[in-house]
């Protein structure tokens, strides 16, 4: 998704950064959602299509939909299985190219804090959900240390550097979200937290991934030799260290959902 200053244009890269930790996370939300089969879906912030293709692939829907702001990240997303069956297109979180009740389950993977204003985000997929539909998304804990690059980012502030945040990151914490369903008259609510780990063959595995990452990559090429050779080092000795050189990395996200009474 694109939204704010924080601009996602490589599908491929952000697959194989960020869009492993999506898939992984996103079981644990559809396993938590239990949503029935033949449901018509729309993914918000679909990105590159990562977790647009585990509705298909676990949830036989009868429609998917997925809308980004990106036509990069829109482009490999077409290039996926799932295309098959889900639709592709760009567009604005905040004015959904949809009309009233036209889905029973709306999702924003991964999105929430990307939104310039939640509130808008939401209301748009109330809009779109039909009654006795569902409102839904998980966002990383990106304040409190649950983002996957959180040991990078910690280090680079105990270095004194500015880390480029989302518009919204406080929507990603559990009270906010809350409220953001609650103020839009969503009933039945229920949250959890999801908890996924992943593992890297030894720290370049870590550190080459990590470098695709949007924000991080740039900011950290910006840098200069030595702060940049700094900066590793001290990640480094963040990082939990496992057998044989590896890394296992865990991760910590946000989920909600809320009925359409």
């Amino acid at each position: 998704m694109t939204q704010g200053e924080i601009v996602f244009q490589d599908g491929a890269g952000y697959e194989q950064m960020m869009g492993k930790w999506s898939r992984l996370a996103g079981d644990v939300f559809l396993d938590w959602l239990t949503p029935a089969d033949r449901l018509r879906w729309v993914d918000v912030g679909c990105g590159n299509g990562a977790f647009t293709e585990l509705i298909v692939d676990r949830c036989d829907p009868a429609r998917v939909q997925g809308i980004d702001a990106s036509e990069a990240q829109l482009a490999f997303a077409r290039t996926r299985p799932a295309s098959r069956r889900a639709g592709f297109e760009r567009g604005d979180a905040m004015a959904l190219p949809y009309a009233d009740d036209s889905f029973d389950m709306a999702v924003m993977a991964l999105v929430l804090f990307f939104v310039p204003d939640p509130a808008r985000g939401v209301a748009e997929m109330v809009r779109v959900v039909a009654p006795g539909g569902w409102v839904t998304a998980y966002a990383w804990d990106i304040l409190n240390g649950g983002f996957p690059l959180d040991a990078i980012q910690a280090e680079m502030r105990a270095m004194g550097l500015a880390v480029r945040m989302p518009p919204s990151a406080e929507a990603s914490r559990l009270p906010a979200m809350t409220a953001l369903w609650e103020s839009h008259g969503l009933v039945d609510l229920a949250t959890r937290e999801i908890t996924v780990e992943r593992s890297f063959a030894d720290f370049e595995d870590y550190w080459r991934i990590a470098m695709l990452g949007t924000s991080i990559g740039p900011s950290i090429a910006a840098m200069t030799a030595a702060q940049q050779d700094r900066l590793r080092s001290g990640v480094r000795q963040r990082l939990p260290a496992a057998a044989e050189g590896g890394i296992v990395l865990s991760a910590r996200a946000n989920a909600i959902k809320g009925r359409v009474g």
